[in-house]
Order: structure tokens, then C-alpha cells, then sequence
């Protein structure tokens, strides 16, 4: 969109709302916005559909699952791989409904937290939603770092589908080597999200053809070649392994974390409401229509890998499976190398998305005073196309600064992806409880409201958060050493700590909540 054309922000004068020159939807959806308390600041410059395509790509399921799959494999094999994503495919499924219900009432960037406020009785609402947006900031800007993290080392086991003559790896991949990558993507996905806001919905478009494409081909490929040979649909549908360490049934549960990691982006899209041309259904229908295109998209690429499946107690040495896996079905580097391709671009345009979610979460937090810094953190950046920069910035250094601990412990991912799960699984549920605790009443106002099945999806939802918190605090092998412990509980307890920190320091007296 032009310049000349693109939408100027609107301000509340009185009950008129400017400018007059708006798209029916946009200014429709901008006066629901000023209703709701805020002053439109962001361009509406995505379609449904476009919606749909960055859910996906927030999600990028192939890219998802392919830099977790660790965790299935040592949890329990192949039935952990495959049935475990069916399962928490239905869950995530229930919680998706369950948010859009509540944002087609609700549709700001604030997203959940919003929500949780102006549900709660006013005795408490303001620590709810305090409670509730430290937990959704903390979940975008750690799985926005888990997803650049997990590119980093996915990047450093495709590489090593080449060897030295003597059959070493290519990358040694110690320390310095993976943090330098990591900071080197970080720095790309800011750039991109930050500079090419105006065609970030082209690049989600072309992400999802991109992503089939690549799936496809691979598919075709280990399939078509297997060099090691094809297991039987029985072995790869019903065989059960457990090397965790765990009793078998915990150690299925624990390699939840795989699907779990895939679908926890489910929310992060509502941050992006304040930019869609009708949110209050547009975002409702992505959510939902996205965790079905994903669950399709996850089992069209798991499927075949586990029909190639090699030695799994020679898989579990590694850190990234999949390149080993599909060099050992292809037979040779380069070819393996090549199917590997689609996944590292799609993995760096899901790094661009979540940034970009992760960005307009902190935004729309600190404009209502909730972060240290507010008056900084909530700055638009007009001539980059109606950016909050300042906020972005502030979620990459943390990024950064956490990025470090993997100088301490080679498990530093499996602590991102658990926080992050953690703290969005929770952040997801809060405005459902709120919602439930009074009876409902308010989601039958919305155009997404789901009658009887509500109650349904919102119980399933609730319950998967309380399973989910101690979940993935857990170490997913023991016995536990330092390389190994994982180290998601210190993360959340840390960012636990700075967010009672500042309630005690300023929000008991000042915060009031964001307008409602």
C-alpha cells in the first residue's frame, strides 16, 4: 500500500472518528477499537486470508517440529511422535476456539491480557491482568527466542550432513560458534519485521506455498529413495520406546513438548488485531482454520520420516535429528542438504513472524504503563510504516541477554521452548477462566460464539495449562547433570520476580488497567 493511500492514524474527538478516507472494514474495526479505549496507531493492511498465513507461519509447523523432534524420540519413538501431535493438535484445537470466542468480542493487540481486565470483577481485575500480561510478554519474546535459537542449531546439524575426510563435522558448533549464529539471525529477523513491515503479508503468503512445496518434496523423496529401507505401518504407528529415563507413561507425556512447542504460537496472533481490516472475525477463523492446516501439515511431514526412521539410540546423541534422518534416507549430503532448504528459509520467516507478534505484544503493554520504561517502550515509528521499534529493540536485547545461557548449559533451548510454552499456555487460559467463572455471558455478544461446545473447548484448555506448567519444567532425560537440567523454571521464576518487583514499586499505586 502507497503512502498516499495507506490509513493516517485516528483520533477520538468527541463521538466523531477520524479520517473520514478508511476502508468500511478498517474503519469499522478502528471504531470498535477506540470504543474499547485506544487510539488506532497501526496500519490495517491484512486480509483473512493473510491472517491465516501468518498464524501459520507464527506456527511453521514442519520447522516447529523438525528442531523438537528430539524430544518425542526419547520420550517414546514413533507413537510419541505421531499420536502425541494428533493429540495435542485436538487440544491446541479447543484452546483456539476457546480465544476466538473471546476475541470477537475483544479484538486489540493487548490480546489476552486485555481480555482477562475487562472480564475480571473489578476487585480484582488489575493484578489479573498484570498476572496475565507479564505472562503473555514473557511467552512471545522467549518462544520468538526459542524459535531463532532452535534455527541456530537446526542450521548447524544441516551443515553437518557434511563430514571431513576423517568423518568429523563440518561446524564443531562449541559455544561461541552457536551464539554468533543465533545473534546473527536475531539481528536479520528485526531488520526484516522492523524494515519491510509494509510486505511482511506478502512474505507470509509466500510462506505457506513455500512450506507445502517443501514438504511434498521431501516427502516424495525419503520415501521414493529410502537407502536404508522402509519400516512396516505397524512399527511406525504403534511402536512405543522410551529412553528418557522416565517411567513409560510420564516419558510419553514429557515428549509432549514437541507438539506442544509446534501449536504454543496458537494466541500470538491476536497481537496482531490492531493491523487486520476485521478482526473480531477475520482473527477468530485464522486461529481455528490454522491449527487444522497445521495438523495436516505436521503429519504429511512426520509421517514419511518415521517410515526412514533410523537407529533411534543413535538419533537421540544428537541435538538435531531430522538432518541425520533424511541423510540417512537420501543417501548422500548434498541431496539431503537440498530437501533441508525449505525447512532454514521457512524457520527464518517464522523467526520474522514471531518477532513481529512478539513486538506489538510489548507494545501494547507498555502503553498501558505495565513495563519498566513504559513512555519509551510505547513509541510507534511512523516512517517505518507505523512500527513500534523501541518495543521490538527492547525484546531482541532480552532475546540476546538470554541467549547467553547456552554458554552454561547445552539445554538452553529446551529452557526457552519451556518457558515460552509455559507462560502462553497460561496467559491463554486466564481469559477463559475469567470468562467461565462468570458464567459466559459475555462471549454470547461475539460473532465467533460457540453456545454448549464452549464450555467444552474451555474446560479441555484450562486443563491442559495445569498439565502443562509442571510439564515442561521437567528435565527430559534423567538422570539430571547441569549440561542437562532444564533450566525453564529458572527463566520464569527470574521474569517472576522483575514483574512483582515493578507491581510492588509502581503498579500497586499507579497501574490502573489498560481503558475498558
Amino acid at each position: 500500500m502507497a503512502d498516499s493511500e495507506r490509513k493516517m492514524p485516528i483520533t477520538k474527538t468527541s463521538d466523531a472518528v477520524r479520517p473520514e478516507a478508511a476502508e468500511p472494514e478498517s474503519g469499522s474495526a478502528d471504531q470498535l477499537l477506540v470504543s474499547l479505549g485506544y487510539t488506532p496507531e497501526l496500519s490495517r493492511n491484512r486480509s483473512t486470508l493473510q491472517v491465516a498465513f501468518m498464524s501459520f507461519v507464527l506456527a511453521s509447523i514442519p520447522y516447529g517440529l523438525a528442531t523438537t523432534l528430539y524430544y518425542p524420540l526419547v520420550g517414546g519413538g514413533p507413537v510419541n511422535i505421531i499420536w502425541g501431535w494428533v493429540a495435542v493438535s485436538a487440544i491446541i484445537l479447543c484452546v483456539a476456539a476457546s480465544l476466538g470466542e473471546i476475541t470477537s468480542v475483544y479484538p486489540t493487540a493487548g490480546g489476552v491480557y486485555y481480555q482477562t481486565f475487562v472480564l475480571a470483577p473489578p476487585s480484582w481485575r488489575r493484578i489479573a491482568a498484570w498476572t496475565c500480561g507479564w505472562l503473555y510478554v514473557v511467552g512471545n519474546v522467549t518462544i520468538t527466542l526459542a524459535v531463532n535459537f532452535g534455527t541456530t542449531l537446526f542450521l548447524v546439524g544441516c551443515i553437518n550432513v557434511f563430514e571431513t575426510a576423517d568423518g568429523q563435522a563440518v561446524l564443531a558448533g562449541e559455544p561461541y560458534q552457536v551464539f554468533l549464529i543465533f545473534l546473527g539471525i536475531t539481528l536479520l529477523c528485526n531488520a526484516v519485521s522492523s524494515l519491510c513491515n509494509r510486505w511482511l503479508p506478502i512474505l507470509d503468503t509466500f510462506a505457506i506455498f513455500w512450506t507445502f512445496a517443501g514438504v511434498i518434496a521431501m516427502m516424495c523423496c525419503v520415501l521414493a529413495i529410502a537407502k536404508e529401507g522402509r519400516h512396516d505401518a505397524k512399527w511406525v504407528f504403534t511402536h512405543f520406546e522410551a529412553n528418557s529415563g522416565w517411567t513409560p507413561g510420564w516419558s510419553f507425556v514429557v515428549g509432549l513438548l514437541h507438539a506442544a512447542y509446534a501449536t504454543s504460537s496458537t494466541g500470538m496472533i491476536i497481537s496482531m488485531c490492531e493491523e487486520v481490516r476485521a478482526p473480531a472475525t477475520q482473527v477468530p477463523k485464522a486461529m481455528v482454520l490454522t491449527i487444522c492446516i497445521n495438523t495436516i501439515a505436521g503429519l504429511m511431514f512426520m509421517i514419511p520420516l518415521v517410515f526412514v526412521l533410523p537407529d533411534i539410540q543413535g538419533l537421540i546423541l544428537l541435538a538435531q535429528p531430522v538432518p541425520a534422518i533424511v541423510k540417512s534416507a537420501i543417501g548422500n549430503s548434498g541431496g539431503a542438504f537440498g530437501l533441508l532448504i525449505p525447512l532454514l528459509v521457512l524457520a527464518i520467516i517464522c523467526g520474522i513472524g514471531c518477532t513481529t507478534a512478539a513486538s506489538r505484544c510489548v507494545y501494547a503493554f507498555a502503553r498501558d504503563g505495565a513495563i519498566p520504561g513504559s513512555k519509551l517502550w510505547k513509541k510507534i515509528d511512523h516512517r517505518l510504516g507505523d512500527v513500534p521499534l523501541n518495543a521490538m529493540m527492547l525484546s531482541m536485547v532480552v532475546q540476546i541477554v538470554l541467549g547467553v545461557i547456552y554458554f552454561g548449559s547445552s539445554a538452553a533451548f529446551n529452557a526457552f521452548s519451556g518457558v515460552g510454552v509455559i507462560a502462553l499456555t497460561a496467559s491463554y487460559a486466564a481469559p477463559i477462566v475469567v470468562s467461565m467463572l462468570s458464567g459466559r455471558q459475555t462471549v454470547r455478544t461475539g460473532s465467533f460464539y460457540l453456545g454448549t461446545l464452549g464450555w467444552f473447548c474451555n474446560t479441555i484448555a484450562v486443563a491442559w495449562s495445569l498439565l502443562s506448567i509442571p510439564l515442561f519444567c521437567m528435565p527430559s532425560v534423567l538422570p539430571v547433570d547441569p549440561s542437562t537440567m532444564n533450566y525453564a523454571s529458572v527463566v520464569f521464576v527470574g521474569f517472576t520476580t522483575i514483574s512483582v518487583g515493578w507491581y510492588l514499586a509502581w503498579g500497586r499505586k499507579h497501574y490502573t488497567g489498560p481503558p475498558a
